[in-house]
């Protein structure tokens, strides 16, 4: 009885990545943009469309969003990054608030969002509402994917990885703004 217990745990589900075709898969990103020059507290987009310019179906485009940071410097998660500071539990500080990511591409991985099947020459956009809370010259790294898994990959038609980088600077002073003054009753 006990010998048949233990052979029945044995296996389990299949692998996460099981269904995901392997392969490459040719996608083109066709814009790519996110203001230069913010503000603290104001609000910016990000936007990055990417199209299938291949001729099979791309499984899951999806995008990850990393800091650019020195080498050897803690994981942040994206719109952050992290701090020197060894004593922080978590070194991840933000720079941008996540207002809103893509409409339905929230995943279970860090940093990446998925808006699935790509059909050849369709295009899906990707956009980030985000508000800068933290002032000076920052780096943002943006990289296609065709699958969440690893085994699907997305490349540019010259072979190489679809990625590409934002440098950004955010002023130390908020936008001016006024109150209009209140109407007069007469």
């Amino acid at each position: 009885m006990i010998a048949a217990l233990a052979v029945a745990g044995c296996g389990g589900p299949p692998a996460q990545d099981a269904d995901e075709p392997e392969g490459e898969f040719n996608v083109e990103v066709v814009e790519a943009s996110f203001p230069t020059e913010q503000r603290l507290a104001q609000e910016s987009q990000m936007r990055i469309v990417v199209r299938n310019a291949g001729d099979q179906a791309v499984p899951n485009v999806a995008v990850t969003i990393e800091p650019i940071q020195d080498e050897g410097a803690p994981a942040a998660l994206a719109f952050e990054e992290a701090a020197a500071n060894p004593r922080l539990a978590n070194p991840s500080r933000p720079v941008w608030i996540l207002d809103a990511g893509p409409p339905g591409g929230a995943t279970a991985y860090t940093n990446t969002w998925a808006l699935g099947r790509l059909a050849p020459g369709a295009s899906k956009r990707f956009v980030w509402n985000v508000t800068a809370v933290k002032a000076g010259p920052h780096a943002v790294r943006y990289t296609v994917a065709a699958g969440l898994d690893g085994k699907a990959k997305a490349i540019l038609p010259g072979g190489e990885r679809a990625t590409g980088e934002f440098q950004v600077n955010i002023a130390g002073e908020p936008s001016q703004s006024r109150l209009a003054a209140p109407p007069t009753t007469g």
